[in-house]
């Protein structure tokens, strides 16, 4: 993408840096380090930083109703109180090995909190799935056979459900779904990636209907079309980019989180760019 002024927000090294969360209400951005258990907060007017720790890893989270937030832990799901650091429990996730946790997570059109797995183990029989949990607690396994479950995103009209598996085959694929039930079908195949284009990792929608997806393998942020044709690139100053997330009052900035570049000085943070088409706000659990 020609013209883009790219920057940082933050120039600092996390371990996995994940799922930035655009706060309108305390203008704010939200994002996680996997690793260290920390959600972190940034007002953008002022730059006053704010963090809370979990004690385990925090592979995603969204807003909630109240404001509070939903957060993924290794196996659970709670709703998080920033003001008063209350917990209460939503669901529970079983995993089909020990070594596995959750992922990369999203609130839906439909209210529910969408998070799928990981299964790192390499053993040629990727356990990971994708769930659906709904306010009430219930766990719906949406779909099975996963390394890495990345890429959840639904257009403006919550008509489509974005979804990708960053490790093994390297996909992404697009469903059908329903904002009112969230049932999804017509599962299809839109890319299947290779690691110089950028594997698919975590992904945001824009108005205009392109699907933005973090390439770390490649150092840039994809935009796709809705059938999944590249139309163009950014190549960012982060080494290793994570995710996308739409902010700022008119949403047209894009805020990226970063995993840690493993001694490229300089090239770790949250990088920021403009762009001219604004995204598709995120929505709250519970709503």
């Amino acid at each position: 993408m020609t013209g883009a002024e790219i920057g940082f927000l933050v120039r600092e090294r996390f371990g996995v840096g994940e799922s930035p969360v655009w706060d309108g209400d305390n203008g704010r951005l939200l994002w996680c380090d996997i690793p260290a258990g920390v959600i972190h907060a940034v007002e953008i007017a002022s730059g006053a930083r704010r963090r809370w720790a979990f004690g385990e890893p925090v592979p995603s989270f969204g807003l909630a109703q109240g404001g509070r937030l939903v957060v993924a832990l290794r196996n659970t799901v709670v709703l998080f109180d920033p003001e008063t650091g209350a917990r209460e429990l939503v669901a529970r996730v079983e995993h089909a090995k020990p070594e596995m946790r959750l992922n990369d997570g999203k609130v839906g059109p439909d209210g529910a909190f969408w998070v799928g797995s990981m299964d790192g183990s390499g053993d040629g029989a990727p356990a990971a799935k994708l769930h659906r949990v709904a306010p009430d607690g219930a766990v719906h396994v949406v779909a099975e056979g996963i390394a890495i479950s990345n890429g959840l995103a639904w257009n403006a009209a919550g008509d489509r459900l974005y979804h990708s598996d960053s490790r093994g085959e390297i996909w992404l694929d697009c469903w059908d779904f329903d904002a009112v039930t969230g049932a999804v079908s017509k599962r299809r195949r839109l890319r299947e990636h290779d690691e110089a284009a950028g594997r698919p990792d975590g992904g945001a929608c824009d108005l205009a209907g392109d699907y933005w997806s973090a390439g770390p393998s490649a150092g840039r942020l994809n935009r796709f079309s809705a059938e999944g044709e590249l139309l163009d690139w950014v190549d960012l100053p982060i080494k290793t980019p994570t995710m996308p997330c739409f902010g700022d009052a008119d949403m047209r900035t894009i805020y990226v989180t970063s995993l840690d570049s493993k001694g490229d000085e300089g090239r770790d943070g949250v990088a920021r760019l403009r762009v001219d088409v604004a995204g598709v706000p995120v929505g709250r659990f519970g709503a």
